[in-house]
Order: C-alpha cells, then structure tokens, then sequence
C-alpha cells in the first residue's frame, strides 16, 4: 500500500469523525435554540458537516483511485 492510499484513508476517518461530531452537535440545547429562532444551525456546526462530508469523499477517492500504477 504507498502513501497517497493511506493518506486517504486516514483523511476518510478524519472525515468521518468530524462528520459525527457535527451531527451531535446538532442536538445540543445552545444548536437547538439557534435552528428555532433563526432556521439554522451555527457556523461552526455547519463547518463541521461540510467539512467531514469533503474529507470523507476525498479521502475516500485517495483511497480508492491514488498511488500509480507500475507497468509489469
């Protein structure tokens, strides 16, 4: 397995982990209030889902198609 793999897949559950940990942060009372009285969650939780979302994809994508391929 060469870097640009392992790089992905490790990007993939740094992805995955910050996808969670903005998914839990949206049931938290300060998250609840501000989707109530506003119609959104804060930026910082927003940040956190978008952002786990592109890390997960493009971890994913280093892991699935990175690294060359050698001529036999």
């Amino acid at each position: 397995m060469n870097m640009t793999r392992i790089f992905g897949l490790v990007l993939a559950v740094v992805g995955i982990a910050l996808l969670v940990l903005g998914i839990n942060a949206t049931q938290s009372i300060t998250e609840q209030a501000s989707e109530t009285f506003f119609g959104r969650f804060t930026d910082t939780t927003t940040w956190y889902i978008l952002g786990g979302i592109a890390a997960m994809v493009g971890g994913g994508a280093m892991a699935l198609f990175g690294g060359r391929r050698t001529a036999d």
